[in-house]
């Protein structure tokens, strides 16, 4: 089975629910939305892996409000064992400080953590609202000498997912590529934030009646176990999933047992896909 890193919200309470049920084997990533700030984002993570897990911060570059905040942020990271972030561009309207792209944020990351931090980068199988295909394409060329792996938009298409790592490997991009999927999460959710989201085409279909959709759907939720079995059919196309789980810690497919806990809002949803 493919590997799996479960993406959580740094929510109130999220350290206990996850050290409540959640084993360390569990590789965990930290979101980073506009509303909750990536200092938030960070402390989180670092409270995670001072309790033995290994866990990834995302940090938006938007979000950074000096290069001072970003050496303090990674000497947090570093101070707790955290040898690993995601970078994004990120959704806040307007930079915070000296950061509007995730690149310039790449570059900084390498000289000032002496390249002992790792960088993951995001990949676009359908295109994003604010990028066209081939801006993105470019985009992860220019950040690759940079960066460990890219993690892909949720995604609902094993098809389009291996399509774009194909893609990918014909313009030079050699970087191991991670699957955005969604856990458990109710259909009707899903089919209300797709056009925002970006992942309308390969998500259209769970409106319909028919084979594929009863594949991935379990009465009203859907299910990612049929798409993370596709995925995990074609040895060699993605180096493992990214499983977005809106803090919904049910079991992962083909991973550990992960303790029950609520899940949130719409709004949370909008904040994981739209990172860039």
């Amino acid at each position: 089975m493919l590997p799996t890193r479960v993406e959580i919200i740094p929510s109130e309470g999220i350290v206990e629910r996850i050290t409540a049920g959640v084993p360390t084997t569990t590789a965990l990533t930290v979101t980073c939305l506009p509303h909750h700030g990536v200092e938030k984002t960070v402390r989180t993570a670092a409270q995670l892996a001072e309790l033995g897990y290994t866990v990834i911060p995302h940090l938006a570059a938007r979000s950074i409000s000096s290069r001072a905040e970003l050496t303090g942020l990674l000497r947090a990271s570093m101070s707790a064992g955290v040898g690993e972030v995601f970078v994004i561009g990120g959704d806040r309207k307007s930079p915070a400080g000296a950061y509007d792209s995730a690149l310039p944020l790449l570059e900084d990351i390498a000289q000032y953590s002496g390249g002992l931090i790792r960088a993951g980068i995001a990949g676009y199988p359908e295109g994003h609202p604010f990028l066209d295909r081939g801006a993105g394409v470019e985009a992860l060329l220019a950040k690759q000498s940079l960066a460990s792996h890219v993690v892909t938009q949720m995604c609902f298409s094993a098809p389009r997912i291996h399509d774009y790592v194909a893609l990918l490997r014909r313009v030079g991009v050699e970087l191991p590529v991670w699957a955005g999927v969604a856990g458990a999460v109710p259909r009707t959710r899903l089919i209300a934030l797709a056009a925002q989201i970006g992942v309308g085409s390969s998500l259209k279909f769970l409106s319909r009646k028919g084979p594929l959709a009863r594949k991935l759907l379990s009465g009203d939720h859907y299910s990612p176990q049929g798409l993370v079995s596709e995925l995990d059919g074609q040895a060699g196309s993605v180096a493992g999933i990214h499983l977005y789980s809106f803090n919904n810690l049910d079991p992962v497919p083909g991973g550990p047992d992960l303790a029950s806990a609520p899940g949130h809002g719409p709004a949370l949803i909008e904040g994981a896909a739209h990172d860039r």
